[in-house]
Order: C-alpha cells, then sequence, then structure tokens
C-alpha cells in the first residue's frame, strides 16, 4: 500500500502503482458517451494516464487543464483523465473548459481501474477514490514511469512527466 496524505493527514492506497518495465494491466472505463474504451484501444500511441479523486476539487481540474494544454505538443500520444466521476459530469467539465486535447474516462462502473492499478483510496474521507497519479505508457503497452503524487492536495510534477515524452 502506497502511505499519502491528504492536507497532511496520512492515508493508504489498496495497493501499488504497477512498477516500471511491466506491461500495463488492460482496463475496461466508460467514456462520456456511454461506450467502453479498453487500454488496447490505444495500441501504438504512448499512454499518459492523469487519474485523480474527482474534476470536482482545483487541484483535479487544474491537473485536466494542464495535462490538456501539454497533450497537443507530443505525437502519438493520448492523454487519458481518469477518475470516479460519472461520465456526464466528466463531458460537461471538458465542454464548459473548452478541453479537447484529452480523453475523461470514468471507473464509476465497479472501481475495477482504481483496484487494478492499486491506487484506490482504503481510508480517510476519500476512501473509494483514486489517489492522485501519472503513468505513462509506452508504444508497446509497457509502463515506462509512475508518479503517486505524496499529498492529494498537490499538482503532479508535470516537468518529469515532460522529461519522459521527450
Amino acid at each position: 500500500m502506497a502511505k499519502i496524505t491528504l492536507k497532511g493527514n496520512p492515508v493508504q492506497t489498496t495497493g501499488e502503482l504497477p512498477e516500471v518495465a511491466s506491461i500495463a494491466p488492460d482496463f475496461i472505463l466508460v467514456k462520456s458517451d456511454l461506450s467502453r474504451a479498453t487500454l488496447s484501444d490505444f495500441k501504438g500511441k504512448r499512454v499518459v494516464m492523469n487519474i485523480f479523486p474527482s474534476l470536482d476539487t482545483g487541484t483535479c481540474a487544474a491537473s485536466v487543464r494542464r495535462f490538456n494544454q501539454m497533450a497537443g505538443n507530443f505525437k502519438d500520444t493520448v492523454v487519458l483523465c481518469i477518475s470516479r466521476d460519472l461520465p456526464f459530469a466528466q463531458a460537461r467539465f471538458c465542454g464548459a473548459e473548452g478541453l479537447d486535447n484529452v480523453v475523461t474516462l470514468s471507473d464509476y462502473f465497479d472501481g475495477a481501474f482504481g483496484k487494478n492499478y492499486g491506487l484506490e483510496i482504503a481510508d480517510g474521507p476519500l476512501a473509494g477514490l483514486h489517489s492522485r497519479a501519472v503513468i505513462v505508457i509506452d508504444a508497446d503497452g509497457k509502463v515506462v514511469y509512475t508518479q503517486q503524487v505524496p499529498e492529494i492536495v498537490d499538482e503532479p510534477d508535470y516537468e518529469k512527466v515532460l522529461e519522459v515524452l521527450k
């Protein structure tokens, strides 16, 4: 279990992020049109997963805006913004913000993604939601970078993600 904090208070996740050099686990998540998306849908592209608790927080919203800005700069790369928010809320947020360089995906149905990727929050007020993390997967499906953000209210280290993508 990863030990992280929420406003300085310790919380834990149900597991650990996938290891670098491992094959990323497949998933089934829900798109804004309620169709299903799997990791294999993005085969042949690099995948950046921006994972967070909820778009209804300032930090999560800021990370989606920032990754949307970054996404247009990299060829053959898709940015997935993943949370347990309902697909309708994700679509409404991106529509209102004019964000069209990222793909929002929801784990609302059964939370299997959060469990399989070891980032479901196990305790505290956000229990059941995803911890804040970034995972980068290469075009062959291997995990090349992970970042478990140690304090949930902090944004990811975008510069480290950019270094991996260059």
